[in-house]
């Protein structure tokens, strides 16, 4: 029989992935290409014949989502495969039928298809959408396993913008190596943080690779995701985030509906800042969707270097990209902390937005009057510069996980906003992780 041919859905991530564990070096199938979207300048490449196998000598090229009708049916495809996150179950219906239309069945892969075992216990951090607080219920997680005397590895969600077969299996150990990589802003703001509190993280494109070696060196994986995908790894203890600021995404996500009912746990953040009701109806929700999960509330209280600096001054902010893009956030933790510390005004950048960072907002129209801190290559991060310098503010609070300055220079006082996750009341992520990881003395 001729192979079934199939296109992937995808955003250079969860769809590299599953053609690597589904399809790769598999005769029944063949891939005739890629589609790509959410990512800058990410389609127009080849995802190499290095990473493709010996069924893919010229490598798979990759092609703008916005095609996918036409190659349907130039390609003569007969699967379209959806694999990329954190986009409403309209949207994903929507894509569907375009696909349906076109004449090719519409697929979604599982964790039965998708999921790697590990040899060595795996702890997964998801959410049911970006923009949660994975990355501060991951650093604690890190601490609380790291304090009982385990060797944890981190293992994170890939973010592979750049060369893809040197990008296969990446080792971050220092912060040298986010430069011998050459990071984008996106990666620093995930791999930077863990790195400060002394741990290892993995990344890349190759995760079956990626976890052979992690498991060389770790006696617990650490799975941290990334928007609000299925982890890559099946794993034993799966912490799923959620966020009261906006109740009811939690439902009508994916795949963060798919997370809700895998979860062992249930992570409720930022309950300090948002309303009641919101809370309420977010733990209504995830009693409905997994009435066996535990259920933690916590908050992410705010730290700034010098509160005082920030009284009285007209302020630019720069928040966490990915949160007001494909998390549709209007605003994060530095608009809460320009507000909080007395800001005399919190300066709109969009009329100072140049290039790509002006395309953003009007991709992305319900993020508010701050600045996300879009890097994915080098032109963006000097036209992220241009727009910080551009503006007319008398200081810039800055609420990425990383230290901009390193990357940008900016000509005004500078104000960072760091955040950890806090555990209110029990039960407590210590009582999730115990029963399973019980600390040594």
């Amino acid at each position: 029989m001729d192979p079934i041919r199939v296109i992937i859905m995808g955003a250079a991530g969860r769809d590299f992935h599953n053609f690597n564990v589904a399809f790769r070096d598999n005769p029944r199938y063949r891939v005739v290409a890629f589609t790509a979207t959410q990512i800058p300048n990410i389609e127009g490449r080849i995802y190499p014949p290095e990473l493709a196998g010996s069924l893919y000598p010229e490598g798979i090229p990759i092609y703008p989502e916005a095609e996918l009708p036409r190659l349907i049916r130039e390609l003569e495809a007969d699967q379209v495969i959806f694999a990329y996150s954190d986009v409403s179950h309209q949207y994903v219906m929507d894509r569907a039928s375009l696909a349906l239309a076109a004449g090719a069945d519409f697929r979604l892969m599982g964790p039965n298809a998708t999921m790697l075992t590990s040899s060595k216990p795996v702890v997964a951090v998801a959410a049911v959408r970006t923009g949660c607080g994975k990355s501060q219920t991951t650093r604690r997680v890190a601490q609380l396993l790291r304090d009982w005397g385990y060797q944890v590895v981190v293992v994170r969600h890939p973010m592979p913008y750049g060369n893809l077969v040197e990008q296969a299996v990446q080792r971050f150990a220092t912060f040298e190596d986010l430069d011998r990589y050459h990071c984008t802003i996106e990666e620093r703001e995930e791999y930077e943080p863990h790195l400060r509190n002394g741990m290892v993280v993995y990344a890349g494109v190759d995760y079956e690779r990626i976890l052979r070696q992690a498991e060389a060196e770790a006696e617990i994986i650490l799975w941290d995701g990334g928007n609000n995908d299925l982890p890559f790894f099946r794993p034993d203890v799966h912490i799923v985030v959620a966020d009261p600021h906006r109740p009811g995404h939690e439902m009508t996500y994916y795949p963060g509906q798919a997370n809700a009912r895998l979860a062992h746990a249930f992570v409720i953040n930022k309950v300090d800042t948002a309303a009641p009701e919101g809370v309420l109806t977010v733990r209504r929700n995830l009693q409905t969707l997994n009435p066996e999960a535990i259920i933690i509330e916590a908050a992410s209280p705010i730290f700034v270097d010098d509160p005082a600096a920030i009284r009285g001054r007209r302020v630019l902010v720069v928040e966490d990209g990915p949160t007001l893009t494909h998390g549709e956030m209007a605003y994060g933790a530095g608009f809460v902390a320009a507000q909080r510390f007395g800001a005399a005004e919190i300066v709109d950048p969009r009329p100072y937005a140049v290039g790509s960072i002006r395309e953003t907002y009007a991709k992305y129209p319900t993020t508010g009057p701050v600045l996300p801190a879009m890097g994915y290559g080098e032109e963006q991060i000097r036209e992220l510069e241009a727009t910080i310098n551009a503006a007319d503010a008398d200081l810039v609070i800055v609420a990425t996980p990383i230290d901009l300055t390193r990357l940008i220079r900016v000509n005004k006082p500078v104000q960072r906003v760091r955040y950890e996750l806090q555990e209110i009341g029990r039960p407590t992520l210590e009582d999730v992780l115990a029963p399973r990881f019980a600390p040594r003395a």
